[in-house]
């Protein structure tokens, strides 16, 4: 395949330039950051710095005022999306952990986007199911539990408006999707929606290799 000559193979230095040459940090984002970095090997759910920023552009550019996040964590990703909406604009955070979004809470207020945001604490299909089908969301993130990704897609794009975007976060799954002895229930439920999402009709999408693999979908 033609594109296999387009790849690039990046090294830690390569990476580096990458994130440098990018509008990928702020004194915010970077205490962010560095707080949930403490917290130590649990630290990996945060997104990476640069697929923040092109969350925050595409928010943006698509115009979004609704947007959705099913997995909020510290709040880095929520930080970068409801910087990016209007002043009036909506973010619907869904999470179960009060201690993680505990942090989140605390540098939406210091980012100056906690009034654009609702945090729901329980089960992610809970809160998307008790939302009403004419309910409307320009853009959405999944980033939370695997064996529930197809759910949460499901449920996002009944409320997606026509040309809306949903991101999915980990579909590489640190290259494991590729790994057949690997029969774990996260990697089945992440090579599932993947190859479901490949063929969905409603949908247009693209696959990006960003940090540990992100995909676009467009509502048609």
């Amino acid at each position: 395949m033609a594109g296999l000559n387009k790849f690039i193979n990046l090294s830690p230095e390569l990476y580096e330039y990458v994130v440098a040459h990018g509008h990928n940090g702020d004194p915010v984002r970077r205490e962010l950051s560095e707080e949930t970095a403490r917290l130590g090997p649990i630290s990996m759910m945060e997104i990476a710095s640069e697929q923040g920023t092109f969350m925050g552009i595409l928010t943006a550019s698509i115009g979004a005022r609704s947007a959705v996040e099913v997995g909020t964590f510290t709040g880095y990703s929520s930080l970068c999306v409801a910087r990016a909406l209007p002043p009036d604009g909506k973010l619907l955070c869904c999470d179960v952990s009060a201690e993680w979004t505990a942090v989140a809470r605390r540098f939406w207020e210091k980012a100056g986007v906690a009034g654009k945001i609702t945090l729901k604490l329980g089960p992610g299909l809970e809160t998307l199911r008790s939302l009403p089908e004419s309910y409307r969301f320009d853009i959405g993130f999944i980033d939370a539990d695997k064996a529930n990704y197809r759910a949460y897609y499901e449920e996002i794009l009944k409320r997606l408006r026509p040309n809306g975007l949903i991101l999915i976060d980990n579909v590489l799954w640190g290259g494991t999707v590729l790994n057949d002895k690997d029969k774990s229930e996260d990697t089945r439920a992440i090579r599932e929606l993947n190859d479901f999402v490949a063929r969905d009709d409603r949908v247009e999408a693209v696959m990006l290799a960003i940090a540990d693999g992100l995909t676009m979908v467009r509502k048609r």
